[in-house]
C-alpha cells in the first residue's frame, strides 16, 4: 500500500510539474521586442462632447502617438488583440478561437514580409509608425493592470506594419481558399463566371475539422459597404457630397474608431480607422475625401505541386526545387495552462503550400510579401489635391478595395482598385493550375492606369455597393466590360443595395441633402435578382400539408419589399431573405426554400407565439443595458447585416451600418461634416459616458457634426489632455 501511495504521490506531483511547466512554457518562450529608437513625443488630446479624440501634435508623429494612446483609452482590449495577433500569440490570448489564425500568419509569413521589407518603407512612414507603438507602450506602461499578456509589450513599428501584411489578404477574402483547401471543400470562385472547382478527399484542420479560420478583415460571407458622391451640377444646392457607408462589424478588430488628426506637418484629416493603424482608412481632410466598399476580383491563384516520393520536392519547369518547411509552435490557452502544439508549414516558389489528403497546393495573391498598403494610405492622407490623391493611388499599395472620391473643386470618381495580376493567355485562371510550369506563376501587377475608374461622369454621381465596376453611374454612364481583359477576374455581380441605390439616384433629379438621406437609409428590395428568384421559390413550394407554413407563405406573398419594420411579414422576410442572400454573396448554393421557411416560422413560434411579430420587436441594437429597435436588412441599403440570436430570440445586430459620415463641400470649397457610430466611441468601456451615448441617434437615422475646425472644436470641447514627453493634468 505504501508503494501504491508513494507511486501515487509521486504521479501526482510530476502531473504538478508538467502543469507548473506548461502554465509558464509560453511567456518563458517569448522574447521581449525592443521598443522605437528612444524619442520624445508631445500630442494634445481633445475629446468633443461625444467623446471623439482629436489629435494635435507638432510632427505626424506625435500625432500618431496621440493616436495610439486615445484609442487605449477606449478599446485597449481590442488593440491587445490586434497587437497578439500580429505577434502569433492569439491563441495564447484567447484560446483555440485564435490559433487558425495564428497558424495562418505563420503560413502566410507574416514575419517574413516584415524583415524583408520593412526597412524599405519611406522613412517618414517608419517614423509615424514607430510614433504609434510608442503611444501604445506609453498607455501599456501606466496601465500594467489592463495588460492581460506578458511580454506582449513593448511593440514597435514593426509590429505595427505586420498587423497591415496579415490583414490586407482578408479584405478579398484569402481566408476562403485557405479553409476550403485545408478542409477539402469546393472552391469558391473570385470573380467572373461561375465556377466551382472541388477538392476531394476531405481532410482535417491543423486544428479540428470544426475550426474555422476567422477573417482578420471584413466578413467575405455576407460584408457590404455603400458610397456615393454627388458632383455639384447634381445637386440642388451646388455643393459637391461624399457619403461613407461602411459595414462592418460592431465591435472587433476591424470595427471603426472615429478620430480627427492636425499634425503642423500638414496632416490633417477626419475619418475612422481600425484598432492597430496610424492612420484613418477613409474620411476627409480640408480639399477631398474618400470611402471605400469591398471589391471582389479574382486576385488568388491556385496551383497543383507535383511532388517527388519524398514529398520534400517538387517540380517547376525541368527541375526539382525543394519544398521549403518549417515547424511552428502554436501556443494555445486551456484555462490556465497555455499548451504548445506543433505544425508544419510550407512554401513554394509560388507562395504558402497547404498539402491536403488530394495533394500539395500553393497559393499567389495579389500584395502577396509587400508593406506598400502602409505608404499608400499615409499618402493618400496627405494628398492636397485630386493630381496628388491620383499619384498616390498609383502606388498600389492597397491589394484590393474600391475608392469613392470627392473634393472641393467638385470631382468625383469611382476607383476599382485592385493589383490585378498580370496573367498569360493560354491558361484557365479560374481552375486550379499547373504547379509544375513557370508561365502560369505570374510575377507582377498591372499598372494603376490598367484599373476600370469612371470619372466625372455625366450622370453628375457614382456609386458602389459591393457589386461589378460596370455599374456605377446609371445608364448611359457606365463603363464597358468589353474594354477590360478577362483575365483581370472582374466581378460580374449586383446586390440588392446596387440596384436600389440605382434605381432611387436615377428617379431624384436633383439631390440635395433631403433626397441623399432618403437615399442611404432606404429599407427596400427591388423586385428583381436574386431576392426575387428566392421568393418566388418560397411561394412556388407545395404546403398543403403543413398549415402554418402555408400560412407563412401566404404572409409573405403579400409582403411589401420593404424592411421598414412597419408591416406584418417583415420579421417573416427578414430571416427567411438572409441565407438567399448569403449564397448569392458567397456565389454557392442556393438553400432549400422550405428548410428555410421551416427554420424561420419555428423560431418566430417558440419565442414570439406568431409568425407576424412587429420586426422591430425582433431585431435590435443592445449594447450594456440599452436595448433599441432597429430597422434595415442584411442588403438593404440601411444595412442590418448580421446578428446574434440572443436567449430571448431576439436578434442583435453585429454586423451592417456601422461608421457613416455624410461630407460636403460648397461653393467657395469649405468642408462640413457630420457621422455616426453605433455605440459610441469607447465601445469596450462600460464605465464611460461614450459607451452608449450615440446609439438613439444612430436607430434615429441622425448625425452629429464632426468638428473639423479647431476653432468650432474649442467651442464643443469636453476634455483635453498632454501626453508623451511632458503629460499634462487632464482639464
Amino acid at each position: 500500500m505504501k508503494a501504491i501511495k508513494r507511486v501515487g504521490i509521486g504521479l501526482l506531483i510530476l502531473i504538478l510539474l508538467v502543469a507548473i511547466a506548461l502554465a509558464v512554457w509560453e511567456p518563458m518562450s517569448v522574447s521581449s521586442v525592443s521598443p522605437p529608437p528612444a524619442k520624445n513625443y508631445e500630442a494634445r488630446i481633445v475629446r468633443d462632447n461625444f467623446g471623439v479624440p482629436h489629435i494635435f501634435g507638432k510632427t505626424d508623429a506625435d500625432v500618431a502617438y496621440g493616436v495610439a494612446y486615445a484609442h487605449a483609452e477606449d478599446d485597449f482590449i481590442t488593440l491587445q488583440e490586434v497587437t497578439a495577433m500580429t505577434r502569433g500569440r492569439l491563441a495564447t490570448l484567447n484560446g483555440t478561437d485564435g490559433a487558425p489564425i495564428d497558424f495562418v500568419a505563420a503560413l502566410l509569413d507574416v514575419d517574413g514580409t516584415v524583415k524583408r521589407k520593412y526597412d524599405d518603407l519611406p522613412e517618414d512612414v517608419r517614423a509615424v509608425l514607430d510614433g504609434y507603438a510608442s503611444g501604445l507602450n506609453a498607455y501599456a506602461d501606466e496601465h500594467p493592470d489592463e495588460v492581460e499578456l506578458s511580454k506582449l509589450f513593448p511593440v514597435n513599428g514593426r509590429d505595427i506594419a505586420a498587423g497591415f501584411a496579415l490583414r490586407s489578404p482578408f479584405f478579398f477574402g484569402l481566408n476562403g481558399p485557405i479553409q476550403a483547401l485545408t478542409e477539402g471543400k469546393p472552391l469558391r470562385r473570385e470573380g467572373g463566371p461561375s465556377l466551382a472547382v472541388p477538392i476531394e478527399n476531405r481532410t482535417v484542420h491543423p486544428l479540428s475539422e470544426d475550426k474555422i479560420i476567422t477573417p482578420v478583415g471584413p466578413d467575405p460571407d455576407e460584408n457590404g459597404s455603400n458610397a456615393y458622391a454627388i458632383a455639384p451640377e447634381r445637386s440642388t444646392d451646388d455643393k459637391t457630397r461624399l457619403i461613407s457607408n461602411s459595414h462592418q462589424p460592431l465591435r472587433g478588430n476591424v470595427a471603426w474608431y472615429e478620430l480627427v488628426v492636425h499634425s503642423e506637418e500638414g496632416w490633417d484629416f477626419a475619418g475612422a480607422n481600425f484598432p492597430g493603424s496610424p492612420f484613418p482608412f477613409l474620411g476627409h481632410n480640408k480639399n477631398l475625401g474618400w470611402t471605400n466598399t469591398v471589391n471582389r476580383p479574382d486576385l488568388i491563384d491556385i496551383y497543383k505541386l507535383t511532388l517527388n516520393e519524398k514529398g520534400n520536392a517538387y517540380k517547376y519547369d525541368d527541375e526539382w526545387l525543394p519544398l521549403e518547411k518549417k515547424r511552428i509552435w502554436l501556443k494555445i490557452k486551456y484555462g490556465p495552462f497555455v499548451i504548445p502544439y506543433p505544425q508544419m508549414v510550407y512554401r513554394s516558389i509560388h507562395g504558402p503550400v497547404i498539402i491536403n489528403g488530394n495533394g500539395a497546393y500553393a497559393l499567389r495573391y495579389a500584395g502577396m510579401d509587400q508593406l506598400d498598403m502602409l505608404t499608400q494610405y499615409y499618402r493618400i492622407n496627405k494628398a492636397q489635391d485630386f493630381d496628388e490623391w491620383q499619384a498616390a493611388m498609383a502606388g498600389q499599395g492597397v491589394p484590393a478595395t474600391n475608392f469613392i472620391y470627392a473634393d472641393a473643386k467638385g470631382n468625383i470618381g469611382m476607383f476599382y482598385n485592385a493589383m490585378f495580376p498580370d496573367r498569360v493567355p493560354g491558361f484557365d485562371w479560374r481552375t486550379v493550375l499547373p504547379g509544375d510550369n513557370s508561365k502560369a506563376v505570374w510575377q507582377n501587377t498591372l499598372p494603376f492606369t490598367r484599373v476600370p475608374a469612371l470619372i466625372n461622369p455625366a450622370s453628375g454621381y457614382v456609386m458602389n455597393a459591393n457589386n461589378t465596376p460596370y455599374v456605377a453611374a446609371g445608364p448611359g454612364d457606365e463603363l464597358n466590360p468589353e474594354t477590360f481583359s478577362p483575365l483581370m477576374g472582374i466581378e460580374d455581380d449586383q446586390t440588392n443595395r446596387s440596384r436600389r441605390s440605382i434605381e432611387l439616384l436615377e428617379a431624384n433629379g436633383k439631390i440635395g441633402e433631403a433626397e441623399i438621406r432618403r437615399i442611404k437609409y432606404d429599407t427596400a428590395y427591388v423586385q428583381a435578382g436574386y431576392a426575387k428568384d428566392w421568393l418566388d421559390k418560397v411561394a412556388a413550394l407545395d404546403l398543403t400539408d403543413d398549415p402554418q407554413l402555408s400560412r407563412a407563405q401566404a404572409l409573405l406573398a403579400k409582403w411589401d419589399w420593404d424592411l421598414d419594420g412597419k408591416g406584418p411579414a417583415d420579421a417573416l422576410a427578414l430571416k427567411v431573405l438572409r441565407p438567399a442572400n448569403k449564397a448569392h454573396y458567397q456565389r454557392g448554393t442556393v438553400p432549400d426554400p422550405r428548410e428555410i421557411l421551416q427554420e424561420t416560422v419555428n423560431h418566430l413560434m417558440e419565442y414570439f407565439g406568431r409568425i407576424d411579430p412587429p420586426m422591430l420587436e425582433v431585431l435590435r441594437l443592445r449594447q450594456g443595458d440599452v436595448d433599441l429597435p432597429i430597422d434595415g436588412g442584411n442588403d438593404t441599403i440601411r444595412a442590418s447585416t448580421l446578428w446574434d440570436v440572443e436567449e430571448d430570440g431576439r436578434l442583435s445586430v453585429r454586423h451592417g451600418d456601422s461608421f457613416i459620415m455624410f461630407v460636403e463641400w460648397d461653393k467657395t470649397g469649405d468642408v462640413t461634416s457630420r457621422s455616426i457610430q453605433p455605440f459610441g466611441a469607447a465601445t469596450t468601456r462600460p464605465d464611460s459616458p461614450h459607451y452608449t451615448d450615440q446609439m438613439q441617434l444612430f436607430v434615429d437615422k441622425k448625425l452629429k457634426p464632426v468638428w473639423f475646425d479647431p476653432a468650432e472644436l474649442e467651442k464643443n470641447k469636453a476634455s483635453e489632455k498632454v501626453v508623451g514627453s511632458t503629460k499634462g493634468a487632464e482639464k
